[in-house]
């Protein structure tokens, strides 16, 4: 039973490993090994994962050697993702934010510096702040998933820690920051990886690449532009548009209202509510900024305005506005735009998969090299999370097999029993429930489909499960 088990787990996990580009062979089997154990104590320490010394001092010496980095352990991920984005049709959503991962160290200077932020310093937290440095790593990841909201991998990763802070206030003293070009700053980040993951993908027509405020720079839309690939991204920069006379938002100004969307939202005390959207869109001419129209071209861009009618008082009125090199002609095709900005939330899931659910902050690893490639570790078993969730949701009808081992299911099916609502569901679907509620999903009717949390909680209960039922086959037989 054992060796069946570890089979198993060897067939749900190859595809992540298979196309790793490790330099020895031997490290690729220790990272299948190291993956394998972390999965089945997700959310453990090393030590409780790995059970024993050897094979602890095997892991500490895996994510500590110098010929191994974040990119070598993520490579076969990043093969496997493309694969499944080749396995399905339509336009894939690629997600890109970036997440700090804070750490409390004697000496901070062997991670590195995130940030700063203010600390209370009197009794209670209530006299006045005092800044703090943070210490920790940055990554800034790329989430392909469908227009379903199926997380189909990552597809480019980036880390990187500061070696001293500066507030972007005290930086403007010194420097027009832009005048700076966007390869000497951090927001390079952003075109690197649309050009890494368009390049992994293979299809730049397919690719959308979402990102929020931070994401409005002008040489990523000119980098879309040079890759033949599109992008959706929310904007806060007001640019010249036309012949230069008028800036994008004059020009929103005269936009007549093209039609109305309704949403449904949750106000602050989570009470549910329907709010009307204005929908105003346009195609224009946008002009690079002035002190870089020497080097980016002006581009035809399609601006979405959608803003709350008649707001009540006391709330900000919601507003999104939205800048996109794609075509929007109709009311349906600007709500499609609407929907698929609106899956940027998947990336900050995942992000919390990570933290919450493999503990990455938790981790006393001492440097940034073997913190980056803990984490890089984790990514792979956080998507796997993550798509296990949300598989039930999209994609109903799917066999379990292919999200369950056959092991998994037969103790899933002696273990939980079905409520009648769970009762009628396909297999896939049933099984995913089953492990929620070890997780301590109720299952009621008018329950939502299961979260994260309760899936991750059922994973490690089933993991558990399956090691005393081996144990217990192995004494009796």
């Amino acid at each position: 039973m054992a060796g069946k088990r570890q089979a198993d787990d060897r067939s749900r996990l190859d595809l992540e490993v298979r196309g790793s580009e490790f330099q020895d062979t031997r490290l690729r089997r220790r990272f299948a090994s190291l993956l394998e154990k972390l999965w089945d104590g997700m959310g453990q320490t090393i030590p409780f994962a790995c059970q024993d010394w050897a094979s602890t001092k095997a892991a500490y010496r895996f994510l500590s050697n110098d010929r191994i980095n974040e990119h070598d352990i993520l490579s076969g991920h990043f093969q496997a993702s493309a694969a499944r984005v080749m396995a399905t049709d339509g336009p894939v959503l690629i997600l890109q934010d970036t997440t700090t991962f804070s750490y409390q160290r004697e000496r901070p200077e062997l991670i590195g510096y995130t940030g700063k932020t203010s600390l209370r310093t009197g009794k209670n937290g209530t006299g006045p702040s005092k800044p703090l440095t943070q210490c920790g790593i940055l990554m800034h990841s790329s989430l392909v998933v469908t227009t379903d909201g199926l997380p189909l991998g990552l597809a480019a990763v980036k880390f990187w820690t500061r070696k001293q802070f500066k507030g972007s206030s005290e930086l403007k003293r010194h420097i027009n920051p832009t005048r700076v070009p966007i390869e000497e700053k951090e927001s390079w980040r952003w075109l690197e990886n649309m050009r890494q993951s368009t390049e992994l993908l293979d299809a730049p027509v397919r690719c959308i690449h979402i990102g929020d405020r931070e994401s409005d720079i002008y040489e990523l839309f000119s980098t879309a532009h040079d890759l033949c690939t599109y992008f959706l991204v929310r904007t806060c920069v007001d640019r010249l548009a036309g012949d230069g006379q008028l800036t994008i938002s004059k020009v929103m100004q005269q936009v007549q209202v093209k039609g109305l969307h309704r949403v449904e939202l949750r106000d602050a005390a989570g009470r549910p509510m329907t709010v009307t959207l204005e929908l105003r869109y346009q195609r224009m001419t946008v002009l690079p900024p002035i002190g870089k129209q020497n080097r980016y071209p002006a581009l035809q861009m399609t601006v979405l305005h959608a803003q709350e009618r008649n707001p009540p008082p006391g709330r900000p009125r919601i507003e999104w506005k939205l800048i996109t090199n794609l075509p929007v002609s109709s009311r349906t095709e600007a709500i499609e735009k609407l929907d698929w900005y609106s899956m940027r939330w998947k990336i900050e899931t995942f992000h919390k998969i990570l933290k919450s659910g493999c503990k990455a902050e938790e981790s006393r690893l001492r440097t940034a090299d073997r913190l980056t490639n803990l984490i890089a570790v984790f990514c792979i078993l956080s998507w796997r999370i993550f798509w296990l969730t949300m598989l039930g949701r999209s994609a109903p009808q799917s066999a379990a097999e292919l999200a369950f081992t056959r092991t998994e299911i037969e103790l899933l099916e002696r273990v939980v029993h079905d409520t009648p609502h769970n009762a009628q569901a396909p297999p896939l679907v049933r099984n995913v429930i089953r492990l929620a509620q070890l997780g301590g999903y109720l299952a009621r009717a008018s329950d939502p489909p299961p979260g994260n949390t309760v899936i991750w909680r059922g994973m490690r209960r089933l993991t558990d499960i399956q090691l005393g039922y081996e144990l217990a086959l192995k004494r009796s037989g």
